[in-house]
């Protein structure tokens, strides 16, 4: 994988990743100072924009890494870190397809769906994210 895959992935999920948890402890875990009001914070929505503006940058970096890093590596054998790498693939697509289902939604019912496969799928695709990045560190501080 090249520097610039992995920079366009580690970008797109820092910004991803960020927005997305700034905006669910918003929407979900912060009161407003006003109770009529209709979000939680005042950067609600331009954290909520942010996390749909940046989505497809992530999408793109995993696009470019799908190949050469992915599926080489399944091809190959490759065992290290595969756990961790399995693991996000299969909360991948429920991440990305959820994501969009709930833009489109207009069904309550169908929006709480999206919404709760979307968070679901997104805390278990940052925690093997994270187990990922923190396994690749270990072997190389065991390697030297």
């Amino acid at each position: 994988m090249s520097r610039f895959e992995a920079w366009t992935v580690h970008l797109g999920m820092l910004l991803v990743g960020g927005t997305g948890l700034v905006y669910a402890w918003m929407r979900y875990l912060a009161t407003p100072e006003d109770p009529f009001s209709v979000v939680n914070h005042p950067w609600q929505p331009a954290m909520q924009h942010g996390h749909v503006w940046a989505a497809p940058l992530l999408v793109f970096g995993i696009g470019l890494i799908w190949r050469e890093h992915i599926w080489k590596h399944f091809e190959r054998g490759v065992c290290v870190r595969r756990s961790t790498g399995v693991a996000m693939l299969l909360t991948l697509v429920p991440m990305v397809a959820s994501g969009y289902l709930l833009q489109t939604a207009v069904d309550p019912f169908w929006r709480r769906i999206w919404i709760g496969v979307h968070l679901v799928a997104s805390g278990l695709w940052i925690a093997g994210y994270a187990g990922h990045l923190l396994a690749s560190k270990r072997r190389r501080k065991y390697a030297d």
